[in-house]
């Protein structure tokens, strides 16, 4: 991976991030809770391995395809949960989660 690779694969991990983190934290104010509670889950899962694997790739870690693919897998799995709800915040966090997940893939193949 080259560094104009790094620099395009850590933008969208980091993105990524940021958006699950803002979709975590605005479904904690939805008015059913109890009803996002897969979201807000798949949200935390999926900033955290965003942000593991950031820093994996700063650090030159042997293991960042490994962390990739399951980034991937994590992502597609929080844009699928976030497909399901209207709120902006959701799709947001959808549309964010499948460009990381296209770009881990991307870099993995």
């Amino acid at each position: 991976m080259n560094e104009l690779q790094k620099e395009e694969i850590t933008k969208a991990l980091h993105d990524c991030m940021e958006a699950c983190n803002y979709c975590y934290d605005a479904c904690l104010e939805e008015d059913d809770v109890k009803m996002m509670s897969a979201c807000i889950r798949l949200d935390r899962e999926c900033a955290d391995i965003c942000g593991y694997t950031e820093q994996a790739i700063a650090r030159d870690s042997a293991f960042v395809d490994e962390f990739l693919k399951v980034c991937a897998l994590i992502c597609r799995a929080c844009e699928d949960e976030c497909r399901q709800h209207d709120h902006d915040h959701c799709q947001h966090c959808a549309d964010m989660c499948k460009r990381c997940a296209d770009i881990c893939e991307e870099f993995t193949a």
